[in-house]
């Protein structure tokens, strides 16, 4: 990885941020202060389950995913942050003040570190910031309740139809995983023999069709009565 200042279309990108608009100049100011570029390539972690959390992150280009171990070593990708997107300013606020999961790049990219400090002084100054990021994490834990009820009360078909069908699609009609398929059963909840042998059997039927991380979709009826089951109205 290597660090470096800031270029000067930065400030902007940053402050553009939904979470931002509207900052007054001085606070934007204290935002941005000691801010730096990082150059990440393929595979680099940026931080890891447990560092002193001083800095979050705004991904200029390539992704990033947060990820933790099960104890069977196995990793749990809880989330892809894209070009634009703020990652660990909730950990800012964490008590303990270190960061709760693995950040690590996915393709080679440009992060901007944002300091943890300047964070905590503008919602101070501006308490609409705050209310902001308030609301930004209850919707977070929200998500997360809900990520724990339909694990209870899903089928293992029914949380990987409603997977699928939260996939984009290509301009081909094809949708690529993101993740490999043995981070796919850990997402799940799933033996990878289990998912293996689901997308084995709904091809068979022609439900999808593909291999290893591209595939189509062919029976979209299906998916969705799988997956209506599992959602909620809100």
């Amino acid at each position: 990885m290597k660090r470096s200042v800031a270029t000067p279309d930065c400030p902007a990108l940053v402050l553009g941020h939904p979470l931002f608009q509207g900052l007054p100049p001085e606070c934007g100011a204290q935002l941005l202060l000691n801010m730096a570029i990082l150059h990440v390539q393929d595979g680099e972690t940026l931080f890891n389950e447990g560092d002193e959390a001083i800095e979050y992150l705004y991904v200029l280009s390539g992704q990033v995913e947060v990820l933790r171990h099960t104890q069977e070593g196995l990793e749990r990708v809880f989330h892809i942050f894209r070009t634009g997107q703020l990652l660990a300013e909730t950990a800012m606020f964490m008590s303990h003040g270190r960061y709760p999961m693995q950040a690590r790049a996915r393709g080679d990219g440009i992060v901007l570190c944002l300091k943890r400090q300047g964070l905590l002084a503008v919602c101070q100054a501006w308490p609409e910031l705050a209310l902001r990021l308030l609301a930004r994490l209850s919707d977070q834990i929200y998500r997360r309740i809900n990520e724990v009820e339909w694990f209870s009360d899903s089928t293992a078909a029914q949380r990987l139809a409603e997977y699928l069908l939260r996939l984009p699609e290509e301009a081909d009609g094809r949708i690529r995983l993101p993740l490999t398929q043995r981070q796919l059963a850990v997402h799940l909840g799933v033996r990878a023999e289990t998912l293996s042998r689901m997308l084995a059997e709904w091809v068979s039927h022609k439900r999808i069709q593909g291999a290893r991380r591209e595939w189509q979709v062919l029976d979209y009826p299906f998916l969705e009565q799988l997956a209506q089951a599992a959602r909620r109205a809100f």
